[in-house]
């Protein structure tokens, strides 16, 4: 993922405004894809939906814009079995999102790569993002040039936000391994239940079995 914005690693957090403002109107990516230099203080959440013509899947990380990387098999295949098994196994009142965004505060929106969502959280057709109260589970699937906001920058947001359950899934030798968190709400941190091989079977948030070897046969 490329990002843009800050001069600071969008992982760390920082409000660090001192570096001084770039002054080109626009940053040029690639003759289709220009996307418009940051106002000094970051860009918000409602820029995503303001903003023309940003490449999909664009998200917002500390007032930055993140760009996404051209997916890799294993990723697809990972977000489109869990998305399958997760549908299966899931209670009535909940829903299986992915490719929408969770506004976590004025400039925090970031898109996880799956979402499990109460279904009484979808308003209209039109609807680009979810407020962290309507997210049950939030996963995200590690890519390497996104590694470590999906290790340390976006859990950590997730967990801030209240989002109860948390799913990081590595590629271990083309086998995902899947990572699970429960949120601690004292802390707002999350807290290591386990690691998965080959069965992912959980009780929380909702009965879950999920063969995660299925990946082969795909």
């Amino acid at each position: 993922m490329a990002t843009l914005g800050d001069d600071n690693d969008p992982t760390v957090g920082g409000d660090d405004m001192s570096a001084p403002p770039v002054t080109e109107p626009e940053v040029a990516l690639e003759p289709s894809v220009r996307v418009p230099v940051p106002p000094p203080e970051g860009f918000t959440a409602d820029d995503l939906d303001r903003i023309p013509d940003l490449p999909s899947h664009t998200e917002l990380i500390d007032g930055s814009l993140v760009l996404v990387s051209p997916q890799k098999l294993f990723h697809m295949l990972v977000m489109r079995l869990l998305d399958r098994r997760l549908e299966t196994n899931m209670p009535d009142h909940f829903r299986v999102r992915r490719e929408m965004t969770v506004t976590l505060g004025p400039r925090q929106r970031p898109e996880p790569d799956v979402m499990v969502v109460r279904a009484d959280a979808e308003q209209e057709g039109d609807q680009t993002t979810y407020p962290p109260d309507s997210v049950v589970l939030a996963v995200e699937v590690v890519s390497p040039d996104s590694a470590v906001r999906d290790r340390e920058r976006k859990p950590q947001l997730y967990a801030q936000a209240g989002i109860p359950h948390f799913w990081r899934v590595e590629n271990d030798g083309g086998e995902p391994k899947v990572y699970v968190y429960e949120l601690d709400p004292a802390t707002r941190a999350y807290v290591a239940t386990g690691i998965h091989h080959n069965r992912l079977k959980l009780d929380r948030p909702f009965d879950i079995d999920i063969d995660l070897t299925e990946i082969d046969r795909m």
